[in-house]
Parts: structure tokens; C-alpha cells; sequence
């Protein structure tokens, strides 16, 4: 996804125009960099945090040349994921689908096998039908 993306996905979702959602973005990532810039940490519960970590000097190689290089200290951002977007991604591989997301209530029985569902439900069996079985902030449209 892009930033153009991004903010057209806020737009969209926030029922914004485009430019008060740009704005928005725009307000995130700078407080995030700036956050960085002075040596703190961002953390968003349940996605993850962003933090810097410093590497030391280290002697590199000139690529074009393979003269060896000095390569000064220097801070880089690094991301760390939070454990409720790690178990999304580790739960079922992308593109299965499994039944234990489908909501399933109390004495249903399963689909009819002529295709029609049992219990009286008209929404069939498909993972789209029950809101693909995604979790809430990860992934799902909403």
C-alpha cells in the first residue's frame, strides 16, 4: 500500500474528503518521525511499536571499487510488531479458510447438502457471507 493509498483508505473509511485525510496521515507520520527524532519510543497497542536502535561504527566495503570504507555510528528506526498483529499472521496461511471464525450459533446444524442452509439463514456459506473472518483493525474492511 502507498501513502496515496493510505490516504485514500482514510478518506473512504472516515468519510472524509481527500485532502482533510491527507492532512491526517500527513499528522501521524510526522508525529511518529518527530517522536523518533528526540530519542523516544511510538507504541501502538495491539500493532506494534517503533523505536530506534544505534548501530556502532563498522568497516564496510566500497561496492564499486571493494576499497574498504568507514562506515560512521549512526540511529536507525526499526519496527516491532505487537503480539495481537504477530498472532494474525501466524493464526491460519493467507488464503485459507478456516471454520473457527465462523460464528456459529447455539443447536445450528450444518448446510442442507442441497446448498441451502439449515436453520433458516439465507446468507450461504461463504466466508464473504460472514464477514471473511477477519479481526477487527487487522486486515478486514469495516
Amino acid at each position: 500500500m502507498t501513502k496515496a493509498e493510505l490516504v485514500e483508505e482514510v478518506a473512504r473509511a472516515a468519510e472524509l474528503n481527500k485532502r482533510d485525510a491527507e492532512v491526517i496521515v500527513e499528522t501521524v507520520f510526522d508525529s511518529i518521525i518527530s517522536t523518533l527524532h528526540r530519542g523516544e519510543k511510538v507504541e501502538l497497542r495491539g500493532f506494534g511499536s517503533f523505536r530506534t536502535r544505534e548501530r556502532g561504527p563498522r568497516r564496510g566495503r566500497n561496492p564499486k571499487t571493494g576499497q574498504p570504507v568507514d562506515v560512521p555510528a549512526k540511529r536507525v528506526p526499526y519496527f516491532k510488531p505487537g503480539k495481537e498483529l504477530k498472532e494474525y499472521f501466524t493464526e491460519e496461511p493467507e488464503g485459507a479458510h478456516s471454520d473457527q471464525h465462523e460464528p456459529v450459533a447455539a443447536g445450528s446444524a450444518a448446510p442442507a447438502s442441497d446448498g441451502s442452509a439449515a436453520g433458516g439463514g439465507t446468507s450461504g456459506g461463504t466466508p464473504e457471507a460472514h464477514g471473511g473472518g477477519s479481526h477487527e483493525g487487522f486486515g478486514g474492511q469495516s
